[in-house]
């Protein structure tokens, strides 16, 4: 990890309240910009990209270069955990395609040490830090070992995830052997990019509100609260931010319980229930929706505006609800950077 407290996101995500929020995007480098098209081309795969320091240190430094947002974020993909697990993994048009993972038999063919081919990804940090301005942070990630099943067992995306629930109930322990695998290599990965120069970093649960409440608690807070358990044993300093995209209600539980540092909202979290329920234990990062980014104008400085008169009296990083959608025009990022530069009444 760089040192150096005067980053603004590492402030805020000590629970500093900050005149400016800082702020960055999730999926800030991607398709939306020409120059990332550019270099995406140089690369005959998505995973071969993700796994060339000098393509995804370029695709990293981007965003920040035209834009100057206040951290980076590793360019890679939450699926390199289980290509390093030894899953085939691919891309296609239609997303990611995974040779799916059966119950009981299938985790034995998992790798369960060294995972050495994401190596790569540790070398993009250490370029990615020597090129960024000393007061930008550098954010490393990695999927949560729940969100990260679902595409193992799934084989992809999935409307109902019927496999992976299916396995989770009727068979808990063999499930949980999974689930084990799948932090240990979570925290493997971190750590590395964390060693390499991470400054802070992110999981992503993106599938954490599909489950019921047990399923909740067994499933995402406890393989979360172990992975931050560790990484805060080894990396005392370095800041966790959690997003359990869709948790609702379970928002609370997830800030209480999981061990993370701040966390991220949804589109759907009010402003009001994050300033008054999640706020005053942890900083909240959020939550403007992607599409007022795209449609931009009076709708975005709307949206902006209230977020942060709602947000801005605690300790507070500014993002999206998710990620920026591909046919998000440039102008219009460029236009919330001057938005965030400035003061809001009420903040």
């Amino acid at each position: 990890m760089s040192g150096g407290q005067q980053k603004l996101l590492l402030r805020a995500l000590a629970g500093e309240t900050l005149d400016r929020p800082p702020w960055w995007l999730m999926r800030q480098a991607g398709r939306y910009l020409p120059e990332y098209r550019a270099v995406r081309a140089q690369a005959s795969g998505f995973v071969e990209f993700c796994l060339t320091p000098g393509l995804a240190s370029e695709a990293t430094l981007q965003p920040v270069r035209r834009f100057g947002m206040d951290a980076a974020i590793i360019f890679a993909d939450i699926l390199l955990v289980p290509h390093g697990l030894g899953q085939k993994v691919e891309f296609g048009d239609d997303g990611p395609m995974l040779e799916p993972i059966s119950e009981g038999s299938g985790i034995g063919a998992l790798r369960r040490t060294g995972f050495s081919s994401l190596d790569p990804v540790y070398e993009t940090v250490r370029r990615s830090r020597v090129a960024l301005a000393p007061e930008t942070a550098l954010i490393g990630f990695a999927g949560s070992p729940w969100t990260v099943a679902t595409y193992m067992v799934e084989g992809g995306a999935s409307r109902d995830f019927r496999r992976v629930k299916a396995w989770a109930y009727r068979d808990p322990q063999g499930f949980s052997a999974l689930i084990d695998l799948i932090t240990e290599a979570t925290v493997a990965y971190l750590s590395g990019q964390i060693v390499a120069g991470a400054d802070a970093v992110q999981l992503f649960d993106s599938w954490a509100g599909v489950l019921s409440e047990a399923g909740f608690e067994r499933w995402v807070i406890e393989p979360t609260r172990r992975v931050t358990t560790r990484l805060k044993h080894s990396f005392p300093a370095v800041p966790i931010i959690g997003f359990p995209r869709g948790a609702g209600l379970f928002y609370q539980r997830y800030a209480a319980e999981s061990g993370v540092d701040a966390i991220s909202i949804d589109t759907a979290v009010s402003g009001r229930f994050a300033r008054d329920q999640l706020q005053p234990r942890v900083a909240v990062q959020g939550n403007l929706d992607p599409v007022a980014l795209l449609v931009g104008g009076l709708v975005m400085e709307r949206q902006v505006n209230e977020i942060r008169s709602r947000l801005a009296g605690g300790p507070f990083i500014f993002n999206l609800g998710h990620g920026v959608l591909p046919e998000t025009s440039p102008e219009n990022v460029a236009a919330l950077a001057r938005l965030l530069a400035g003061r809001v009444d009420g903040a």
